[in-house]
């Protein structure tokens, strides 16, 4: 009886080393997160660790490269937008992450790494670019949604503050990003922060 017991005891300590995704599942996305390396991403030069929960999510769009509407399509899309990024010298992609139109979201520095993309909030957020050209189209449906999904994982996870201040690009420097149609939309997102005034932070 005792060695039956122990063995049986064994049984579930070794299947929970071997196995350990079926003691503490990762909850199922509503989107498609497609890793670094999904994507054939380099290696960062650079990293610096985010303070997270950020206070701030700052969204963006590309402008070029403009949309994208197959999973191929918006992998060559980071993978352009890191190279460009790195011969800036910014040591990787810009952006914490990114989303296509046809509804994936792409892995960029990810949570817990600061990134180059709003000026002085960097240190303050995470910056989520919507591939494409946002001036005059709304993005599809399925992005914006995406977008939505991407931050409220952010939220449940512990990487973005519960009461965060979603913004555009534009209120945190001068530029036309988001683009305008895209900037109209999220201005009716919940959490949105017409006049969020950010501390006096290095770039």
């Amino acid at each position: 009886m005792l060695v039956a017991a122990f063995c049986a005891m064994a049984s579930v300590i070794v299947a929970a080393v071997a196995f350990p995704e079926k003691l503490n599942p990762e909850p199922s996305l509503p989107f498609k997160l497609y890793k670094r390396a999904d994507w054939k991403a380099t290696p960062a030069t650079e990293v610096e660790p985010l303070s997270t929960p950020v206070q701030y999510v700052v969204i963006h769009h590309t402008y070029i490269p403009g949309a994208c509407h197959t999973a191929d399509q918006c992998k060559l899309s980071m993978q352009s937008m890191q190279h460009y990024h790195q011969s800036l010298e910014w040591g990787d992609i810009g952006y914490n992450f990114c989303v296509g139109s046809e509804g994936g979201a792409y892995e960029g520095r990810g949570w817990e790494v600061r990134g180059i993309h709003a000026g002085r909030a960097n240190s303050i957020s995470v910056g989520i670019c919507l591939i494409g050209d946002w001036r005059t189209e709304v993005p599809p449906a399925k992005q914006l949604q995406t977008t939505k999904e991407l931050i409220e994982y952010g939220v449940s996870k512990g990487f973005i503050r519960s009461d965060y201040k979603l913004m555009g690009h534009q209120q945190v420097m001068p530029t036309e990003c988001p683009g305008g149609a895209l900037f109209n939309t999220i201005s009716k997102w919940d959490h949105f922060e017409p006049n969020a005034v950010l501390p006096a932070l290095s770039s």
